[in-house]
């Protein structure tokens, strides 16, 4: 990740790749235009500073008199006000445009997520996403909001400054101009170094809050493998690794910052001489020469800061192209418009339009391959699945028996060929009619932060709390409330760490129960439920599964032996398929399997009775 991260960061300044930003900017270019026209002005206060000061000088100090004081005072104090009222504006308006844009990359980030297929989130790191989405995007907002403005402002100081000095004295403004070649330099290769270092910073604090969200999250892993001191000791060397580069950054603005502040002086040293020179020989009025040492003192300053944020506005072209880079990811799986038309997108759902589904599937000649893949999965595949049948798809592990429900459920198409639904290619509808209507248990499923109510209901959001406590009740999840403080109303913490496996299981169960699908697809959903409470989900699930087009993903052999179909799956290929009964007749792959598995539980059983009767 991190040559990539740096590649990004080398590429050349593009006026297009900034243009990507632009539909962002627009609905904001109210308030540019209110930041930029108050910089315009506090440029103008800025630079009339020292002009005020000038004729303060001249008039009131050299002729030692206060005639005319009261009026200057008064146009001056104004002048500070508008300043300050400017001043407040223009930040207001800054930091809309840093929130709206931020808000808007964000959203338009995550609504494009909820869009792209499976293989996506396959083989893109989940810290990758979150640092396009938050990181990446405060950059870019920041840069937009305050960066250009910043740079707008003092590219416009500096050379309304050097055409007041020129105005004045040309003499006096050459001087200080011979020494913005040398203070340009000095920027250059500093703020290149710098940047270096800062990147350095940046890719090492990407990998420590990976480091850190890994640690966190796989807590319970490392203390039961006693591994804690390899994760500390790998997560120091990473933020040692990131002191020493921000040293090396702060080591350079210690030597950068005062060659500067040197440079200033020198300029102000020579202007006060040669200045003091021309004032006493009459040349030159003492207001016009404090105008100089005014102008040569600041506006190193503004040199410095142009030079600094036109490396920062490179450098944020990488993290814009980190963020075009996500949006403009496309679907391996996506509708087409006419359908789109039809039955509505994800987020704008036409269900007025949806038929209902009966369960009637067909895979009509299918061969498919993973996007990343090299090899057909499955190739020239036919299975007719009518309408209420139960299919069991059986196979070791990483043998690929999520492939058929990842096509029937549409997170990858088939590379050739066709599935029907109720005889209608399931592509002539939207994906979200297909996902509406199918059930999912998974064997590691997820609940979002909140209650058991909150997580059961979200099989149908506009479901009453009966109705989510009555499909908790038919698959046995009314005792994981019943026993927790607040009920139904307990809280199953980030994930659902308060509840074991067997019981988020048994949650999203009763939340796929709730969503009253046409077509269950159950993966691998009781291995990891306690004997006991498989035995009362096994009764539920055969009388919810009854009527209904259902696919279950088994290990436990036993549990799906009076399947209507069974699909012996090996090495990603199917390799046999038949009832139980005919499976076993043909003392082939599935007899092997279930043999030894039988086998195992059988043995496991009898340590399990021999333990009881020691005890």
């Amino acid at each position: 990740m991190a040559a990539y991260e740096e590649q990004e960061y080398n590429k050349p300044f593009s006026f297009q790749i900034w243009a990507k930003m632009f539909p962002f900017f627009k609905p904001y270019r109210k308030y540019f235009l209110i930041t930029m026209s108050l910089n315009i002005f506090l440029a103008s206060v800025d630079i009339l500073v020292p002009l005020f000061q000038s004729y303060a000088i001249d008039h009131f100090i050299t002729k030692d008199t206060l005639e005319g004081l009261w009026p200057f005072a008064a146009v001056y104090v104004l002048m500070v006000v508008l300043q300050t009222v400017s001043v407040y504006f223009s930040v207001h308006a800054a930091t809309t445009i840093e929130m709206k844009v931020g808000q808007d990359l964000k959203w338009a980030q995550f609504a494009h997520l909820q869009t792209l297929s499976f293989s996506y989130y396959n083989t893109t790191p989940v810290g990758y996403i979150h640092a396009r989405v938050m990181s990446d995007t405060l950059r870019i907002a920041t840069m937009v909001a305050w960066g250009l403005v910043d740079m707008f402002w003092a590219f416009l100081y500096v050379t309304t400054v050097f055409i007041v000095m020129f105005v004045l004295h040309a003499g006096l403004a050459l001087i200080i101009m011979l020494i913005v070649p040398g203070i340009a330099l000095l920027t250059v290769y500093f703020q290149n170094r710098i940047l270096h270092w800062n990147r350095k910073v940046r890719c090492a604090n990407a990998e420590i809050t990976n480091a850190y969200n890994e640690g966190i999250t796989g807590v319970k892993t490392s203390k039961s493998m006693g591994i804690e001191r390899d994760h500390d000791c790998e997560f120091f060397v990473k933020t040692t690794q990131m002191q020493k580069a921000a040293s090396r950054s702060a080591k350079l603005n210690a030597i950068y910052i005062p060659l500067i502040l040197l440079c200033s002086s020198i300029a102000s040293a020579v202007v006060l001489a040669k200045g003091g020179v021309l004032v006493q020989e009459d040349i030159m009025k003492l207001g016009t020469l404090s105008v100089f040492i005014s102008y040569a003192v600041i506006i190193f300053e503004p040199i410095q800061q142009l030079a600094r944020l036109l490396s920062e506005l490179i450098s944020c072209q990488a993290n814009i192209e980190r963020v075009m880079d996500l949006l403009e990811q496309q679907p391996n799986v996506m509708d087409r418009e006419d359908v789109i038309e039809k039955y509505g997108d994800a987020f704008t759902a036409k269900r007025q339009n949806w038929e209902p589904i009966q369960g009637d599937i067909v895979f009509e000649d299918v061969s498919f391959r993973y996007p990343d893949g090299k090899e057909y999965v499955l190739e020239h595949f036919h299975l007719h699945i009518p309408a209420g049948m139960n299919v069991a798809i059986v196979g070791e592990t990483g043998a690929g028996k999520s492939t058929l429900v990842n096509l029937l459920g549409r997170f990858f198409e088939p590379t050739k060929g066709r599935i029907l639904i109720d005889g209608v290619d399931y592509r002539e509808r939207s994906q979200l009619w297909l996902h509406s209507q199918i059930g999912y248990v998974l064997q590691n499923p997820h609940l979002f932060s909140g209650t058991i109510r909150e997580n059961i209901r979200y099989g149908r959001l506009d479901a009453t709390d009966e109705e989510v406590e009555a499909a908790a009740r038919q698959v046995s999840a009314d005792f994981v409330a019943e026993k927790l403080e607040h009920g139904y109303d307990s809280d199953v913490g980030e994930s659902g760490t308060r509840l074991s496996v067997g019981e988020k299981q048994l949650i999203s169960f009763a939340r796929a129960v709730l969503a009253k699908p046409s077509i269950f697809v159950l993966d691998e959903a009781t291995s990891s439920i306690d004997t006991k409470t498989e035995q009362l989900i096994q009764q539920a699930i055969s009388h919810l599964l009854k009527g209904h087009t259902s696919f279950v993903i088994a290990h436990r052999l036993s549990t799906i032996r009076q399947a209507d179909l069974i699909l012996v799956v090996k090495d990603g290929k199917i390799v046999e398929q038949g009832n139980h009964k005919e499976l076993l007749l043909q003392k082939g792959y599935y007899y092997k399997l279930y043999t030894r598995q039988f086998e195992e539980e059988a043995s496991r059983q009898i340590l399990e009775n021999l333990v009881e009767l020691k005890i």
